[in-house]
């Protein structure tokens, strides 16, 4: 089974804490929390598209950001390879286009939500970025 390309965005605070967001109905996996993000076009690199998901889902400009890390992670039903990046600077206030709601979390307060198990293995790196 060929992964499905994601990226999935850590947009961090002032105050540090974390954006996390509920997929809403509808959706696979409806109710659970995720970080932002969504599917690399064809074409598209993974900064492009961490750019263009944040502004297509929560309506913010990212000014800085670098990646941290990859995760395979085998679904019952689908392979995903997910690439995270950390968004230290972004202009506006998130806001759930797509009708998801947004919860900004402490990064180690994160592993309480019920996050998608794709995004389990990025928390402790995540953790570390941040504290550093």
């Amino acid at each position: 089974m060929e992964a499905l390309r994601v990226v999935a965005a850590a947009v961090i605070a002032r105050d540090g804490r974390v954006l996390i967001a509920q997929r809403p109905e509808g959706k696979w996996q409806a109710g659970r929390w995720e970080f932002p993000g969504g599917k690399v076009e064809p074409g598209e690199d993974e900064e492009t598209a961490v750019r263009r998901e944040l502004m297509e889902e929560l309506g913010v400009r990212v000014d800085a950001a670098q990646r941290l890390m990859e995760v395979v992670h085998d679904y019952t039903d689908r392979r995903v390879a997910i690439g995270l990046w950390l968004v230290l600077r972004h202009e506006g206030e998130p806001k759930g286009l797509d009708g998801q709601a947004l919860r900004w979390v402490a990064a180690g307060e994160l592993d309480a939500h019920d996050l998608l198990e794709a995004d389990l293995p990025m928390l402790p790196v995540l953790q570390a970025a941040l504290r550093d």
